[in-house]
């Protein structure tokens, strides 16, 4: 090799570090606006060009990783991460991201509170805490981040309509959607969700005071309150009679309730009466406004086409629960 060419290898291969790193910059300065972007890049601070430039490849590796549903992969990119860089906000809430694709809502939470401490204000990490307690089931203490989201942007108060039904608070679902329709922001799916909630029965919620399946059953006889039915619904899962019996109880007494239907269409597949199954199904799917349970309403009803034999209709539910979850 002349002394030329070994000249042009060394400032080729100069330029590329630096085209890298002046890359991973441009990318960090485009990215460090979370309200923009969920896969935020961490913020820059004094490190060597090296140390620079392994967090950059740990943590595009990271990001890489999860893209492709290799969630432990990527926990361990961001470990590298943060032994070259502690305690960033970023970091920390990609270890949120991928423990909660992971269900591991315990380490999901502890790692975006972590973040929440430095930032309290970012709307995204916010809304991904919401998600956590939904996937915990703790729709009250999501309803408190939700709130806290409203206040900090207005926009996202048709989130609340979700929580607020989640957590039974019917009176302000139907408050909040009638101020949403005189300020002419209720979609014309809302509209047609609140005008079946108004003409159903509403339930009752009590105190539950006895907690065992055989005591909440025993309660239930006197006292017809959503809670205790929620309650041995969510008891009676592995057993599909116990399931249907309550489940059907539950739709006569309770027809706005969308988890009804979900536990009854789950009872008549698990049972093989798949028609009646689709039937109970699609009927639940009119009150259901939140995507991630229209997502479950659809895998069930892929099951109960599954089991008639029909592939298309299974197929495209199947699409239909994949688009909402993506």
């Amino acid at each position: 090799m002349t002394k030329n060419s070994e000249i042009n290898g060394k400032i080729t291969k100069n330029e590329i570090s630096l085209f890298k790193f002046l890359l991973f910059f441009i990318f960090l300065f485009f990215c460090t606006n979370h309200l923009f972007s969920q896969d935020s890049i961490p913020e820059k601070k004094d490190l060597t060009e090296e140390k620079t430039m392994q967090f950059q490849e740990f943590f595009f590796k990271a990001l890489s990783e999860k893209s492709i549903e290799n969630y432990q992969k990527a926990i361990e990119n961001l470990e590298s991460c943060n032994q070259i860089l502690e305690n960033q906000v970023a970091v920390f809430f990609e270890f949120s991201k991928n423990y909660l694709f992971l269900n591991n809502t315990a380490l999901a939470k502890e790692y975006i509170e972590r973040a929440l401490l430095k930032e309290s204000k970012n709307l995204w990490m916010l809304k991904h805490l919401v998600s956590i307690h939904e996937r915990d089931l703790n729709f009250s203490e999501a309803l408190k981040i939700q709130e806290k989201i409203v206040a900090i942007n207005p926009k996202q108060r048709e989130s609340l309509v979700r929580l607020y039904f989640l957590n039974n608070q019917f009176k302000e679902v139907l408050s909040l959607l009638d101020v949403l329709e005189v300020e002419g922001s209720i979609s014309s799916d809302l509209k047609l969700f609140r005008d079946r909630l108004k003409k159903s029965k509403q339930p009752e919620i009590k105190e539950v005071i006895l907690t065992d399946f055989d005591g909440l059953k025993l309660q239930f006889k006197t006292d017809k309150s959503y809670k205790i039915l929620e309650e041995i619904l969510q008891k009676s899962e592995t057993t599909p009679d116990s399931l249907l019996k309550y489940s059907n109880e539950g739709i006569a007494l309770f027809p706005s309730q969308p988890f009804l239907y979900l536990q009854n269409g789950k009872a008549l597949n698990h049972l093989k009466e798949f028609k009646k199954a689709l039937l109970s199904l699609k009927s639940g799917l009119d009150f259901v406004i939140d995507e991630k349970m229209k997502a479950i309403f659809y895998d069930e009803i892929a099951k109960a086409y599954n089991g008639l034999g029909n592939t298309v209709e299974e197929k495209k539910y199947l699409q239909k629960a994949t688009n909402l979850k993506s």
